[in-house]
């Protein structure tokens, strides 16, 4: 065989084990997880950009949770906050981090969300983790609107009395059944024409006052009958 084909089938299996080793090479430092709702990345992300996920940044004050230290292999989050929308929960440690997205890989939409990790180690190990974030939207709570009451000015009347229009008949405060007693009159009698004097009568009045004759005639009368019954008793006492 010539020399040159030999240093060309040299050259060609140098160059295929040369891209095996590479190959193995770059599957040892692939990034991967033993969790399947989360997302391995390689490399480092400390911001929501740089995990290339959206929302913002959110607070430490915006979820509730347990481990997560740097001495912690696992974080649990437990509750969030009110108007607080999580968009993802991104966990390093090791070679890369893991990016979880709430409602996807078969994460629930809501909390809790428990012991998420970051990405096995070279050395298929569950690293510690070195640090996490949260990334997601926040809205203002609403308030519910407030009921306004009617004030009540002190010392105000509550009703009005009925007003008495003038001249209206007064009801009676007698009891039922009762007869009432007639109105009386101060009205003087009435003296029928030409008796202004006392004559009686329905004589004219002539000017002459006569009533002392009666006077006088009654009084005759009985002197009379008194001496006429003086007289028998004394014609008796003689017989």
């Amino acid at each position: 065989m010539p020399i040159s084909t030999r240093l060309r089938a040299g050259f060609t299996v140098a160059a295929v084990a040369g891209l095996a080793l590479l190959g193995t090479a770059t599957s040892a430092l692939a990034c991967t997880t033993d969790d399947s709702r989360a997302k391995p990345v390689e490399g480092n992300a400390t911001t929501c950009a740089e995990a290339k996920v959206a929302g913002d940044l959110l607070g430490e004050g915006d979820l509730t949770v347990t481990g997560g230290t740097e001495k912690d292999q696992y974080l649990n989050v437990t509750a969030v906050g009110e108007g607080v929308t999580v968009t993802a929960i991104v966990v390093k440690g090791g070679p890369g981090f893991n990016v979880y997205v709430p409602g996807s890989r078969g994460m629930s939409a809501t909390p809790p969300w428990e012991k998420l990790r970051s990405p096995i180690n070279r050395g298929e190990q569950l690293p510690t983790i070195s640090h996490w974030f949260a990334c997601g939207t926040k809205t203002a709570p609403t308030k519910p609107p407030v009921s306004e009451t009617p004030t009540t000015t002190p010392g105000q009347p509550t009703s009005e009395a009925p007003s008495t229009t003038p001249g209206a008949p007064a009801t009676s405060s007698a009891p039922a059944g009762a007869t009432s007693a007639p109105a009386t009159t101060s009205a003087p009698a009435v003296v029928p024409a030409g008796n202004q004097n006392g004559t009686g009568g329905g004589l004219a009045n002539t000017g002459f006052d006569n009533a002392w004759l009666f006077w006088v005639a009654g009084v005759l009368i009985v002197a009379g009958g008194g001496l006429l019954a003086l007289l028998k008793l004394r014609r008796r006492g003689t017989n």
